[in-house]
């Protein structure tokens, strides 16, 4: 059989600006272009309920898509790590407005949001009734997601990812029918983003298309996917790491997205996410920060058993994935010794952690705090 890397090499240059559409999924539709915005109205009737965030109005992104549709409500309340307290304030403003479809516009924030609603509005209740798989409770509203940045690949996942009140633990909240029918990639939108969280949302794509790679769970099906997302990513993530990138490049890194997370949707992740959530939760991490600090050392671990794999995708792909850290220029992130326990102890009870191609224990992974923090 021809291997995986040769039949991915044959579209490396495939994804440009000029495809309008590609299936990540079978029951969804992905739009790809500049511009491509203006496609919204073919997709939706009656009133529309967009959900955003402060800073995607201020960049006047809100009011291009308002003005392109007849009756239209806007949620403008998204936080970073949405909570699930979050998530009632946007399904009880829904409840008052009765839209007939609901619009993630914005990061990862805005859709896991706005899918939330999904289930709140469904079946009620509280958002962590509904942690793990397949607990929806009714029918869902259709949904369709607009990102603007290119990192989380939210809008080709049927997960909500969310914050638990008081401890900030993550919570994976999932669903097939929350997955969204329409995703519409415009590198247009992407252009107001700060250089940081162009780095940030870059070097999480690129850690979903490599820890989707090789999890456990993977097939062949999602496998091709992560390489497809990683031959569309690497290609232009130095010049986004440098704030040169064009709106080509910024077209590919939003297709890499979008395929990564179909690829996680159709697999998982593993250690360098599990390991990554609970720096989050205690010293405020953002999560793309929190990930790449680990992502090297992760990978290290696993290359053990899954060498080859990194092997056909790039050449010293791990040093070159410590080159894209420093190049982003972040600053370092501070753990006290003292916590290490803590925080291994809390990863191995993270969800992607029993995805990750080589078993760790609660030692282990510690080991892997270590390594990380400069401690033998």
């Amino acid at each position: 059989m021809e291997n995986l890397k040769a039949r991915v090499e044959k579209r490396r240059g495939a994804v440009s600006v000029r495809p309008r559409k590609f299936v990540t999924s079978s029951s969804q539709i992905t739009i790809h272009r500049p511009g491509s915005l203006v496609e919204l109205p073919k997709h939706v009737s009656g009133k529309v309920l967009i959900v955003t965030d402060p800073g995607i109005v201020k960049a006047g992104h809100v009011d291009r898509a308002a003005a392109l549709l007849e009756d239209v409500v806007v949620f403008d309340e998204v936080r970073e790590n949405p909570t699930e307290s979050d998530v009632a304030r946007c399904a009880e403003f829904a409840r008052a407005v009765s839209p007939d479809f609901i619009v993630g516009l914005g990061g990862g924030s805005s859709m896991d949001t706005a899918k939330g609603a999904l289930f709140l509005l469904s079946g009620g209740g509280v958002m962590s009734d509904y942690q793990g798989h397949g607990k929806a409770k009714g029918p869902m509203l259709p949904f369709i997601a607009i990102p603007t940045t290119s990192g989380t690949g939210s809008e080709c996942q049927s997960y909500a990812v969310l914050c638990r009140d008081g401890s900030h633990e993550k919570m994976a909240c999932g669903d097939p029918r929350a997955l969204a029918k329409v995703v519409i990639l415009d590198p247009e939108l992407t252009g107001s983003m700060p250089l940081q969280v162009a780095r940030l949302t870059a070097l999480d794509a690129l850690s979903h298309s490599l820890e989707s790679a090789v999890c456990n769970k993977g097939t062949d099906k999602s496998r091709e996917l992560s390489f497809q997302a990683f031959w569309s990513i690497e290609p232009v993530i130095e010049a986004i790491l440098k704030g040169e990138d064009s709106l080509e490049d910024r077209n590919r890194m939003l297709v890499g997205s979008a395929l990564a997370g179909s690829a996680i949707e159709a697999s998982m992740l593993g250690a360098a996410h599990a390991t990554a959530n609970p720096l989050t939760a205690h010293f405020d991490v953002v999560h793309g920060r929190a990930v790449i600090t680990m992502l090297p050392v992760v990978m290290r671990w696993n290359a053990e058993v899954v060498g080859s794999v990194y092997d056909e995708l790039k050449p010293r792909l791990i040093e070159w994935v410590e080159h894209l850290h420093e190049l982003a220029e972040l600053p370092p992130v501070m753990v006290p010794s003292e916590m290490i326990g803590q925080l291994a102890a809390e990863a191995a009870q993270q969800w992607t952690g029993q995805f990750n191609p080589r078993p760790l224990t609660v030692r282990d992974f510690e080991t892997l705090y270590r390594r990380a923090f400069g401690e033998s």
